[in-house]
């Protein structure tokens, strides 16, 4: 999550890191603005799709039987839940909750949480960090200076070990100086 939804990286982010005397909450930021332009893009597309079809949709539902019309509310349902399942991404939202003897991720949408999953850290070096590279590509194999812009660098993954032996994916990063002030942030408090 961590390449699109970004969490903090200090206590000076005020609105998305909560400190309070038992706990710490972190919350992701929001995708950028320009993620915005492409979702009013989608919106308009699919307003002017449901101009385009209004008309023969409802002279289906009035003209035809039960099962036409059925199918009529069906797709006018469809076009309506179009933009809110995108708007869902836009008003994503995970959250870390550290507690002295737990760490929850909680999952949000639109405000409410959607899922939540609560851990226990095997000690208090319970965090690693590993680099995550699923294949290089062409200009990262020849090496050379003109192509390193264009190398596959892959990403780095933070990983929580816990008490029932399990390996939890925390969050994700192009800069591996991130997860590392990401792990500090969730271990020193509380």
């Amino acid at each position: 999550m961590g390449l699109l939804y970004v969490f903090p990286v200090s206590t000076e982010e005020k609105d998305f890191v909560d400190i309070q005397p038992e706990r710490i909450v972190l919350k992701t930021y929001g995708l950028p603005y320009i993620f915005w332009g492409y979702a009013l893009a989608i919106c308009l597309m699919i307003f002017f799709m449901f101009l385009a079809i209004k008309a023969p949709i409802l002279k289906l539902i009035q003209l035809g039987d039960e099962t036409d019309a059925l199918l009529g509310y069906a797709l006018f349902g469809f076009l309506a839940l179009l933009p809110t399942s995108l708007l869902g991404f836009f008003f994503f939202e995970k959250r870390i909750i550290k507690s002295k003897e737990s760490i929850v991720l909680e999952y949000r949408i639109y405000g409410m949480k959607v899922f939540s999953e609560r851990f226990s850290p095997r000690d208090e070096n319970a965090f690693e960090i590993s680099a995550f590279l699923s294949s290089p590509n062409v200009a990262r194999s020849k090496a050379d200076e003109e192509s390193a812009g264009f190398q596959n660098k892959g990403y780095f993954v933070l990983w929580l070990n816990t008490k029932e032996g399990k390996r939890i994916n925390i969050d994700r990063h192009s800069r591996k100086t991130d997860l590392v002030k990401l792990e500090q942030l969730i271990t020193q408090f509380p």
